[in-house]
């Protein structure tokens, strides 16, 4: 059998591609399937390059203006692609770099030589050193005590520090200079320093990880390295010509091959039961989700007991159904079955000869109807607020499946603000009970009672399910919690719940894991880093939530202090007008800006009705627009303006996004606190530049 060396793609080459005109593309594409079908060729002129520190870095001519940087080592059957550029950038480029093998880890790393990281570092100790950047006294304490001066070599080893930078590590004494040479680092050390930096110890970023750090390593042994979950982060060996073409045409699409280490690690294996993974926006959730789908339905599921995907909203649910089918084979995919919980639901019981509706508007027909006369039998003695039955229907008796006064007069009421003796329970319970029976009589059902309908039929039946994965978890109510644990026996694989309280858009659907049956304790895990969010816009962001509690779906607290960006960019534009008509004005420039470069952009603003009025400025000034409504997918490649309300703009990403806010929150159906939450999901939609507009 003839022998076949290794070939496998770095992240940098492929996100250097993205980055060139098509032609070229095309030019590399064709070079590239011909160095993979054999890297040994006698056509291949592997050249040194003379001023580079690593000798297994070579440069290959794709044509007379452009270079391929591979990493050819003296032994071994691996040859990697590492940059594509001209022929200046691609030498200058390998000139700052080195390939190594992690002696703790044994991760392949790609990393920047000393005389990158020096002057990143002294860069960064002249800006804290200026009057402006800190009070002086605060300097002096800074530099008395480096970050990791309690870390040994070897803890830094087994964070992924690479051993030629151990140096220049120790010497970081501010978090400003580690984000300095973020991008010098391999991607698990800066994550793993600066987790450190921020109060972790060593022990709890490799239990997070996974990382096995008491083997014996071989430094040479460059075919064993590139298998592991840390340098799969950044390289993918590409079996067969195929694989390559697929790859190389869709360079920005690197979320399919490339995952964080913590993201391949919860994605693959088996799991003794529900996984709760929590992240910030832009973490990655959701493709850490449909990786562990991939993975379960290639090797734990059947035709017949699939993987079940769910999330809240139908538009989300197809956004992930399209992304999975683009790096799932059709055999994989007749294993997984995507759908937003409702259409589920709806499905089921219709299968089951279910003969109530489900209603998702109370305020509407005959629901409202319904309401309005089981309302006639509140008691006006108690003087309650106004909004205090229909708040107490969703969050005391729908979200705990209450059938009964003398179970409402026991019900858990943490956090609803007025205190109810039993006698005061006795005289509101007439008015649910009052509401169930003119909706039975309609025959109609609450959401949350079908939810719960649902629940009980399965109990009853065999497994539906192999696995299922839950994402947006945050915006499930306890009885949706509760169907989803009914839908899969208890075991190992069982549930996977990703989410993030930050984010939460629907208020009412506050709810535990544990007491709705599900069981995370030693199975929680949560990521770190933004992938898609600048840091300056990460932070303001952030800022908006100051003040808001944010809880971590299982009856604790979540922070946001850990989580950091990878990239950087502009300071984001905050803009104040008196009136939405005045804002408006402002909107034309700054989109013809961003379509002059070729960005995607999208006005997020918080009503249907601010849409509209969007939607007619920007015609006004010959711009297209495309208003996104509640159904229908976005196009990623469209170079229409879309606008979108802030709770559509959920899971959408846009390399540019201007928000339009109120100065408060009257007017809209939103607390202040909720405000808080919609403009976060918002702001962390927009990947490079963001302008806020308060009106």
């Amino acid at each position: 059998m003839t022998f076949k060396p290794k070939v496998a793609l770095a992240q940098d080459f492929l996100a250097n591609l993205a980055t060139l005109t098509a032609a070229v593309q095309g030019k590399v594409l064709r070079w590239a399937l011909r160095f993979q079908s054999d890297p040994t060729s006698s056509g291949i002129n592997y050249e040194p390059i003379h001023g580079a520190r690593d000798r297994n870095l070579k440069s290959v001519r794709i044509d007379r203006d452009w270079r391929g940087i591979v990493f050819k080592p003296p032994a071994g059957d691996v040859y990697v692609l590492m940059y594509v550029d001209h022929h200046d950038d691609a030498y200058r480029w390998a000139e700052g770099r080195r390939v190594a093998v992690n002696p703790t880890t044994g991760a392949l790393q790609v990393f920047a030589v000393e005389s990158l990281v020096e002057p990143a570092l002294e860069r960064a100790r002249q800006a804290t050193s200026r009057p402006s950047a800190a009070p002086q006294e605060n300097q002096g304490e800074q530099r008395q005590t480096a970050l990791f001066a309690a870390l040994s070599d070897a803890d830094l080893l087994s964070l992924g520090t690479p051993e030629d930078l151990l140096g220049q590590v120790r010497s970081i004494h501010t978090e400003l200079e580690l984000d300095a040479v973020q991008g010098l680092l391999p991607v698990e050390a800066y994550e793993g320093l600066f987790l450190i930096a921020a109060g972790d110890t060593v022990s709890d970023v490799l239990i997070a990880r996974e990382t096995r750090v008491d083997r014996t390593i071989d430094t040479e042994d460059f075919a064993t390295a590139i298998e592991t979950a840390e340098s799969q982060s950044r390289f993918v060996v590409v079996a067969d010509e195929e694989t390559m073409a697929a790859m190389l045409n869709s360079p920005l699409s690197q979320w399919r091959v490339f995952l964080h280490p913590t993201q391949r690690k919860l994605a693959q294996g088996d799991r003794g039961g529900p996984v709760r993974v929590l992240g910030g926006a832009g973490t990655g959730k959701t493709v850490l989700a449909m990786h562990r789908a991939k993975w379960l339905a290639e090797n734990r599921a059947t035709t017949e007991k699939k993987v079940f995907f769910t999330t809240f909203t139908r538009n989300l649910a197809a956004d992930i159904e399209e992304n999975l089918k683009s790096f799932c084979s059709p055999s994989v995919m007749q294993k997984i079955e995507v759908k937003n919980l409702d259409a589920w639901v709806h499905g089921f019981l219709r299968r089951y000869k279910y003969d109530h509706q489900i209603i998702y508007n109370r305020k509407k027909g005959e629901a409202a109807e319904a309401w309005q006369r089981a309302l006639t039998l509140q008691d006006t003695a108690l003087a309650l607020p106004p909004d205090f039955y229909e708040d107490e229907l969703e969050r005391v008796v729908l979200a705990q499946g209450i059938n009964s006064r003398d179970d409402y007069r026991q019900a858990r009421r943490t956090g609803r603000g007025v205190v109810l003796t039993r006698g005061k329970r006795d005289a509101i319970w007439p008015v649910f009970e009052e509401y169930r029976a003119q909706l039975a009589s309609r025959k109609l059902k609450e959401v949350d009672d079908a939810y719960r309908d649902a629940a009980a039929l399965l109990r009853d039946k065999p497994a539906t399910y192999s696995a299922v994965i839950a994402d947006e978890t945050q915006d499930f109510g306890p009885q949706a919690l509760r169907l989803l644990r009914a839908m899969v026996p208890e075991g190992p694989n069982d549930l996977l719940f990703v989410g993030d309280g930050h984010q939460r858009i629907y208020p009412r659907n506050r709810a535990s894991m544990s007491s709705s049956g599900i069981n995370i304790r030693g199975r929680s895990r949560k990521l770190y880093l933004n992938y898609r969010t600048t840091e300056e816009i990460r932070r303001l962001a952030v800022a908006t939530l100051e003040g808001c509690e944010v809880d971590d779906l299982d009856e604790g607290s979540d922070e946001v202090k850990r989580y950091k960006s990878l990239s950087h960019g502009p300071v984001p534009r905050t803009l104040a007008f008196q009136h939405l008509e005045d804002s408006l004005s402002s909107l034309l420039p700054i989109v013809q800006a961003g379509l002059a470069e070729a960005r995607s952009v999208c006005v997020i603003v918080p009503t249907r009705q601010d849409a509209a009025a969007v939607q007619a400025a920007l015609k006004a000034g010959k711009i297209s627009t495309t208003i996104l409504g509640p159904d229908e997918r976005d196009n990623p490649d469209s170079r229409s303006v879309r606008i979108s309300t802030m709770h559509r703009a959920k899971g959408l990403e846009f390399d540019e996004v201007v928000l339009l806010i109120p100065q408060d929150c009257r007017g809209l159906k939103a607390s202040a606190d909720d405000l808080q939450r919609l403009q976060y999901v918002a702001m962390t939609r927009a990947k490079r530049l963001a302008t806020l507009v308060r009106y």
